[in-house]
């Protein structure tokens, strides 16, 4: 993923950014809250995901990160070492 974001949304990762692109993971509440669902594949070999256009708007981004929070898996807890 060299050159690329992860996005996380209180301590879950929501999505991230591809070639200048805003891909989100593609979850029921995510599909259902976007007016326009368009699937894109961030890179060779990956899982298909959204594609967000509404970049500049605040409150459609907060209320996507929102809705699709229960959804997404709790992250696995870092071995002590």
């Amino acid at each position: 993923m060299m050159g690329e974001f992860i996005i996380y949304y209180r301590g879950k990762i929501v999505g991230g950014i591809y070639d200048d692109r805003l891909l989100v993971k593609p979850t029921k509440s995510a599909i259902s809250y976007m007016s326009t669902v368009t699937y894109e594949i961030p890179c060779e070999n990956a899982k298909e995901m959204l594609l967000v256009e509404e970049v500049d708007n605040k409150d459609f981004l907060t209320g996507l990160f929102d809705v699709m929070y229960d959804e997404l898996p709790t992250p696995k807890p870092k071995k002590k070492k």
